[in-house]
C-alpha cells in the first residue's frame, strides 16, 4: 500500500509499505478522509516539538472498517469509523484521573508515531468512534473539532460570558462555534480582515477586532472597560500569547490552545493583581468527540464551507506546499481517497 512521508523538513514522498496486520482488540480501516492540521504544516517546516524525522503525518482520520480482530464486538465490517488520535498508557496519574488527553506517555498519531496518510491502518478499537450517520468529511472533522470543545469545556464556560477568541484558523474558528453553542457572547481576533469576515459568517461571532489596530481600546470598548472573562488564544505566536494577558478581566481566563515552540514571559504583578487564572488545553477526550459529534447532528456546524481546498490522495505531494502560502487562503484542506 502507499504511504506518504515526511522524510525530513520541507520533504514530503510517497512509499510503498506492507499492509498492517490485525492484533486483538483492533479493527483494519481503509482511509478515505485526511485533513490537514498546523501540526501538519509545522511538521513539514520544521516548527512541530516533540517531532522526529521520517514520519508518517496525519491524524484527523476518517475511513471504513475492512477487518476485525479477536475481541471485537462492538464494530461491524463497513461501519464508518473516526479516529481518536491520542494513543495514551492508560495507568500514569493523569489517566488515572480522567485526564488521558495529558498522558505522561502520550503518542500521538503523526507526531510522536506514525500517522495516517496511509491507506489502510490497523488501530485499537478504543480510539475508534462509530460515525454513521456523519458524512466522511464530518467524521474526519470530529477530531479539529474536539480541540475546540476541549478548551470550552476546560475553561468552564458559563452562557451568557463574554469570551475572546484570539486566531480564527480552523482550531480557533471551533472555539467560537462552540463557544457559542454553549451561550457565549463571542469576540474574534486576528490581523486578517478576511477572516474575521469569515467569522462573522461562518461561526457566527458578535464582534471582530483587528490585531493590528489598537485592539485592547476595541476590547474596552465593547466590553465597557472590563475586558473579556474568559480569553483563548489559538494562534501559536509567542507575541499574540504573551500579548493576550493583558485582555483578560479581573478574575478572569487565559487559555492557551495553540502551542509554541518557545518561553513565554509576563509581568507578575499585573497577573497577580487580577487573579488570573492561565491553563493549558491539549488534545481532547471522549467527552469532547461526543460533544462535537452532538453539533454536528445539530447541523450546528457547516463543514462545507469550513473545507476550502481537497486534494486526491496521489495529488496531495504536489499540493501540500501550496497550502502553506497565505494568498491559497485556505482554512483546512482535505485529503480524499
Amino acid at each position: 500500500m502507499k504511504a506518504i512521508v515526511c522524510e525530513q523538513i520541507d520533504r514530503l514522498a510517497y512509499v510503498e509499505m506492507e499492509q498492517p496486520t490485525v492484533g486483538v482488540g483492533e479493527a483494519l480501516i481503509r482511509i478515505q478522509r485526511i485533513g490537514i492540521c498546523g501540526t501538519d504544516l509545522h511538521a513539514y517546516k520544521g516548527n512541530q516539538p516533540f517531532f522526529s524525522y521520517p514520519r508518517i503525518l496525519g491524524h484527523e482520520l476518517a475511513g471504513y472498517v475492512e477487518e476485525l480482530g479477536e475481541g471485537v464486538s462492538d464494530l461491524a465490517i463497513g461501519d464508518l469509523v473516526s479516529v481518536v488520535p491520542y494513543m495514551h498508557c492508560g495507568h500514569c496519574i493523569a489517566c488515572r484521573n480522567g485526564k488521558t488527553n495529558c498522558c505522561i506517555d502520550m503518542k500521538v498519531l503523526g507526531v510522536h508515531i506514525d500517522g495516517g496518510m496511509v491507506e489502510r491502518i490497523s488501530l485499537p478499537v478504543s480510539h475508534l468512534i462509530k460515525s454513521n450517520g456523519l458524512t466522511l468529511d464530518q467524521a474526519a472533522m470530529l477530531e479539529p473539532f474536539s480541540i475546540g470543545a476541549h478548551a470550552v469545556r476546560r475553561s468552564e464556560l458559563r452562557a451568557g460570558e463574554t469570551v475572546l477568541v484570539i486566531g480564527s484558523g480552523p482550531i480557533g474558528l471551533g472555539v467560537m462555534v462552540l463557544a457559542k453553542r454553549q451561550g457565549a457572547t463571542v469576540i474574534a481576533m486576528d490581523i486578517n480582515e478576511e477572516r474575521l469576515a469569515f467569522c462573522k459568517d461562518w461561526a457566527g461571532v458578535d464582534h471582530t477586532v483587528n490585531a493590528l489596530e489598537q485592539p485592547k481600546d476595541k476590547l474596552s470598548e465593547l466590553t465597557n472597560g472590563e475586558f473579556p472573562t474568559i480569553v483563548y488564544d489559538a494562534t501559536g505566536n509567542v507575541r499574540s500569547m504573551t500579548d493576550a494577558f493583558s485582555l483578560v478581566a479581573h478574575g478572569g481566563k487565559l487559555v492557551y490552545v495553540g502551542l509554541v515552540k518557545a518561553d513565554i514571559a509576563f509581568h507578575d504583578p499585573d497577573f497577580h493583581k487580577r487573579e488570573m487564572t492561565l491553563m493549558g488545553s491539549r488534545n481532547a477526550t471522549m467527552e469532547d468527540f461526543d460533544t462535537v459529534r452532538s453539533a454536528f447532528q445539530e447541523g450546528r456546524i457547516n463543514i462545507d464551507s469550513y473545507i476550502t481546498h481537497r486534494a486526491a490522495f496521489d495529488e496531495m505531494v504536489g499540493q501540500f506546499e501550496t497550502w502553506l502560502k497565505p494568498e491559497s487562503k485556505v482554512i483546512k484542506a482535505m485529503v480524499c481517497l
